[in-house]
């Protein structure tokens, strides 16, 4: 019997699509699935005539394969996963290798390399992106943890990721431990700043300037063949250009209630633990907590009173300022996500590649754009660049579009238009910018009421002072304040 490459669990929609692209480009793949129907179901549909292999329990699975063996597990993250790696422990040899291809939280990834590692195997936590079509055709696959089992699934990794137009593959080796899943959570949460981002520029457009779906879906075209070129800028303008059976927009048919499975909440937790400003993200988490209220927000909307959208002036110009401050927020999204990633390497012990994790999401990925292609040059100019804002590339980006993003942030309150993603991203720049920010005041209140002691403007870093603000506190401080 021919063994296989690689042996695949969990035949959902994105772990089938895996298997095909995987036999696409020449390797011979054995499937499993805790409900063996699926499996036959596959193996005499899709797979039939093809070089998969139909197994229907764990060992015949493990039989299968060639040495070291390789398994992917392509299921739901938590505890599906733990309860697979158990079930396979006790038919692997050492040095096979356990995949983890699912949206698995980093910390859970930390643990089970360490885990999988002390039974003698190897393991790999790996980020997979761009849905269902990248699985098939080329995904972004973002992969850490046991380095040593890098060289045995490198081959198969590199053939069926995403291609960029010189042929280097969106796929390279991130890290140890948890460092492909903590890098796939920062694209998560990156997407949906993305998307929050797009909306809000959307709801301008509709709200504030009073346009079709149709005259939207033309600028949205326009927008995606010039440097805000992307594949959520290409969606964007398919779905506002798609009629439903009436002949109207289905866009303005669909309930506004917006779900998330978890990675971009993720994200801004890991900044929350690393003290890393994430703000557009969160801002773009707490949009969609705040659009799930949806009755709250129709009776709200009958008693809360505001400003009514009232427009006068050059439209075109106005939606130039629009792309504007989309684009220069999207700079700010992206940098802070970098410096968050570099917080982390640093706490984590990883060593993060940055230009070529731009490159691995050049292609297959949801925020594959030409955007991605100067964070690589960014990178590769200065691999010890601290925020991606001090490049000179960027920098002038930003001078050149700030006066639109201002004045849209600015419009956009005087309408009563909430755009939480854009005035958090201009907000961002602006403190990041300021030599002085009112924190000094901060730390005075934080020392009256706690005694948590301040540094001074006019003595060295590191010296640490309390003031007796009542004449009642005497001398005695708390312990110093971290930074």
């Amino acid at each position: 019997m021919t063994k296989a490459d690689i042996g695949l669990i969990g035949l959902a929609v994105m772990g089938e699509n895996l298997v095909m692209n995987m036999e696409s480009k020449g390797f011979t793949v054995t499937v499993f699935n805790r409900s063996t129907e699926k499996v036959t179901r596959f193996v005499e549909g899709r797979a039939k005539g093809k070089n998969i292999i139909g197994t229907y329990s764990i060992q015949e699975l493990v039989d299968s394969l060639k040495t070291p063996r390789k398994i992917m597990i392509m299921v739901k993250a938590g505890k599906p996963v733990d309860d697979f790696i158990d079930m396979l422990i006790p038919y692997l040899d050492r040095g096979d290798i356990i995949i983890d291809g699912g949206n698995s939280h980093f910390p859970d990834t930390i643990r089970r390399t360490q885990y999988v590692e002390s039974k003698g195997l190897l393991y790999i936590g790996t980020g997979v992106s761009g849905g269902e079509e990248g699985a098939l055709k080329g995904p972004s696959i973002m992969p850490g943890g046991s380095y040593a089992a890098w060289e045995h699934v490198k081959p198969i990794f590199q053939a069926i990721a995403a291609k960029v137009e010189d042929g280097s593959p969106c796929c390279d080796w991130v890290g140890d431990n948890g460092a492909g899943h903590f890098v796939k959570m920062v694209h998560n949460g990156i997407e949906y700043g993305d998307m929050q981002l797009i909306c809000e520029a959307y709801q301008l457009m509709k709200d504030y300037l009073g346009m079709s779906a149709d005259e939207m879906h033309e600028v949205f075209r326009e927008w995606n063949e010039g440097e805000l070129n992307s594949y959520l800028i290409e969606i964007t303008r398919d779905i506002l250009g798609y009629k439903d059976d009436d002949g109207q927009p289905i866009v303005d048919k669909i309930l506004d209630t917006a779900g998330q499975k978890g990675t971009g909440k993720w994200t801004a937790i890991a900044s929350l633990d690393e003290g890393i400003p994430l703000t557009l993200i969160g801002e773009a988490v707490f949009a969609r907590c705040l659009s799930a209220m949806k009755d709250e927000r129709v009776a709200a909307s009958r008693i809360l009173t505001g400003p009514k959208p009232a427009f006068s002036g050059d439209r075109k110009e106005f939606i130039e300022a629009i792309k504007n401050a989309l684009y220069a927020s999207k700079i700010v999204s992206y940098a802070q996500g970098y410096t968050l990633m570099r917080a982390a390497a640093k706490t984590y012990g990883w060593n993060l590649k940055y230009g070529e994790i731009a490159l691995m999401w050049r292609g297959g990925c949801i925020i594959r754009s030409v955007f991605l292609d100067k964070i690589k040059e960014a990178f590769d100019k200065n691999p010890d660049l601290t925020n991606l804002l001090l490049d000179p590339f960027f920098k002038d980006k930003i001078e050149k579009a700030q006066a639109g993003w201002r004045m849209v942030v600015a419009q956009a309150a005087l309408n009563g238009i909430p755009v939480p993603a854009l005035s958090s991203a201009l907000c961002y720049y602006d403190g990041y910018r300021s030599e002085r920010l009112p924190a000094n005041l901060l730390q005075a209140q934080r020392d009256y009421f706690g005694a948590h002691t301040y540094e001074r403007t006019d003595k060295p870093r590191g010296e640490f002072f309390h003031t007796n603000w009542t004449g009642e506190g005497g001398s005695t401080s708390a312990s110093t304040y971290n930074v």
